[in-house]
């Protein structure tokens, strides 16, 4: 697992073993990015369920000014904190361990952009995004990566759902905020 581009691009990052660790493999990640390149640049960024924290270290690699990275684990945002120290990012971003969706429940900052990338088939995309669409911006952009197969509603709030990209057993759903309430 690597950078992509950006500021840290090549840069190799950890990763936890187990059979409940998923990291998003480099094509997905690229087509994730290729979504929403336009938008990244001085950004504040989520990265829900982060994981390593890759997502959201991409999302700074390529010019995020900040990025708050949440996952319920201990060894998760232990990892994420070493990745994020490695690429030089520790001044622009948070690590919370928190439930995921008690944190995007709660949390009182706007987001431009939100990665969510939970375990798949327990449900916590559909449980986050009604919270998650209160707490974008009005440029908000939302990624989902989830299993292929899910259907999620055509929107959540003001976030309307824009694509479902596929790629093998993976789909990534983009909802964004309409160009008329920005």
């Amino acid at each position: 697992m690597r950078v992509i581009t950006g500021s840290a691009r090549g840069r190799k990052l950890s990763t936890l073993e187990g059979e409940d660790v998923r990291p998003t493999t480099d094509m997905v990640k690229e087509a994730m990015f290729s979504v929403i390149q336009f938008d990244i640049e001085g950004s504040t960024v989520l990265d829900l369920f982060c994981g390593s924290g890759q997502l959201g270290i991409e999302a700074l690699s390529r010019g995020a000014k900040y990025c708050r990275f949440v996952d319920i684990s201990n060894a998760s945002a232990q990892c994420a904190r070493e990745n994020i120290t490695a690429c030089g990012f520790k001044e622009k971003s948070a690590v919370t361990v928190m439930d995921s969706i008690d944190f995007i429940r709660q949390v009182r900052m706007t987001f431009d952009i939100a990665l969510l990338d939970p375990p798949y088939r327990k449900g916590l995309i559909e449980k986050a995004m009604p919270y998650a669409a209160e707490k974008m911006s009005d440029r908000g952009i939302v990624l989902c990566e989830h299993e292929r197969g899910l259907v999620l509603p055509d929107s959540y709030g003001r976030l309307t759902k824009t694509k479902t990209y596929r790629y093998g057993k993976i789909e990534v759903t983009a909802y964004r905020v309409p160009a008329e309430n920005q």
